[in-house]
């Protein structure tokens, strides 16, 4: 039979009944999954993520937990900010309705250090006073800003007092010495503030005064002359070149190789030898043929005859020399090489010279010479032997025209 000829299965009542699941399945929209007609039996219960949320008897959905839950345990401890605050309130003044304006406020007064007394004693402009060598020592004591910003009118009175007797002293060097300027205070006074950004002494201020003249003042690539106060035993005098750049080094040993004679020459000076290197030892004995009476006044032998005397001279010559160079090494060994320095042999007869960075001279004086009267004469009388040794070095480091050709190396 045809199948236009057959008759359906379902009757007429069983397509309403049909009909109604695809009406409801087309209005939620939804299509049923092809699983089931592979033979995989879906599951009765469909998933929660798909089933609207129930709804209560009134009609108003119940409202979801919250995922965040309250924080169960000890309360957060309060910042130190915070228990600042609530301190600062409690002890805060009460207000002004509940202040007696009658009562009359309670004020403390610190008054300021007065100056030291100068005990009839005048200031004057070629010795410091002794008030400026006390304050100096109550810095060492006090060396704190907020004392310094107390005691700011001594500090001044005791700034001004140095500066004058700085200036005087000026005049004095460049009479010694006619390279040297006039320059103004500033230029050649050390201030006593400290740079503590990279010191492991915190202090901020130097417990010193200091001044240094050269043809640029206190600073510059020339030899100078320097003159350091400080209360205690530490005060002297001094000058040369301290650690001089490395070109200036290198030019300094040429020389030292090259002109050996010019420098014993210098070091030798009988001025120079007896400020500065006074701990040369002395002369050694002469035995033998060679073997006299002391000279008077000089502590060395007298040779018989001529060619004795000559052996002894040439013998005392070479050990002074000798000991001079090392009492000048002794001076400067702080921060002198432990070896020989690049290119120079072990056995250099001036191994010792080689060695040093720095080239400088000193003599301790005693505190009270800046009080005396005639104090600064004997700092000027000090500073006149190491000319030579000052104009030395400038022909080295910084020589004049004209100034390599008369530095030679002979006697």
């Amino acid at each position: 039979m045809p199948w236009y000829g057959r008759k359906r299965k379902n009757p007429p009542a069983a397509k309403e009944e049909a009909a109604a699941p695809a009406t409801s399945s087309s209005a939620t929209g939804r299509r049923k999954s092809l699983r089931t007609s592979t033979g995989t039996s879906a599951t009765a219960e469909k998933s929660k993520y798909f089933d609207p949320e129930p709804e209560s008897d009134s009609g108003v959905k119940p409202k979801r937990k919250s995922s965040k839950t309250a924080k169960v345990g000890r309360p957060s401890k309060k910042t130190k900010r915070e228990e600042d605050d609530e301190l600062a309130s409690d002890d805060a003044p009460p207000p002004d309705s509940e202040l007696d304006e009658d009562e009359v406020p309670k004020v403390t007064f610190e008054p300021l250090p007065k100056l030291r007394d100068t005990n009839g004693i005048e200031y004057e402009d070629d010795r410091l006073h002794q008030n400026t060598l006390e304050f100096l020592k109550d810095l060492k004591k006090n060396n704190k800003r907020t004392w310094l910003k107390t005691n700011d009118e001594e500090f001044r009175r005791s700034l001004k007092d140095w500066e004058s007797y700085v200036m005087t002293m000026t005049e004095r060097i460049m009479a010694a010495d006619e390279t040297i300027p006039e320059l103004p205070f500033k230029d050649v006074n050390f201030r006593i503030y400290r740079d503590v950004r990279f010191s492991h002494d915190p202090t901020p201020y130097k417990p010193n005064y200091g001044a240094a003249w050269s043809r640029t003042g206190r600073k510059g690539p020339y030899a100078c002359y320097y003159l350091h106060l400080e209360p205690g035993g530490k005060c002297f005098v001094g000058g040369g070149l301290w650690h001089p750049p490395a070109d200036m080094i290198a030019k300094i040993r040429t020389s030292i190789d090259t002109k050996p004679k010019k420098w014993r020459q210098v070091l030798m000076d009988a001025n120079f030898r007896d400020v500065f290197l006074g701990g040369a030892t002395p002369p050694p004995k002469v035995k033998g043929k060679k073997a006299a009476a002391e000279k008077k006044g000089r502590g060395r032998p007298a040779a018989k005859s001529t060619e004795e005397a000559k052996d002894v001279e040439k013998i005392l010559q070479e050990h002074d020399e000798t000991s001079v160079i090392k009492a000048f090494a002794e001076l400067n060994k702080e921060s002198a090489l432990k070896i020989r320095p690049q290119g120079y042999q072990p056995d250099h007869p001036d191994i010792e010279l080689l060695k040093l960075r720095s080239f400088t001279v000193s003599k301790k004086i005693p505190d009270e010479m800046f009080t005396y009267e005639d104090g600064q004469e004997e700092i000027a009388r000090i500073f006149g032997a190491m000319v030579g040794f000052v104009t030395f070095l400038n022909k080295i480091v910084m020589p004049d025209p004209g100034d390599e050709d008369e530095d030679s190396d002979e006697e």
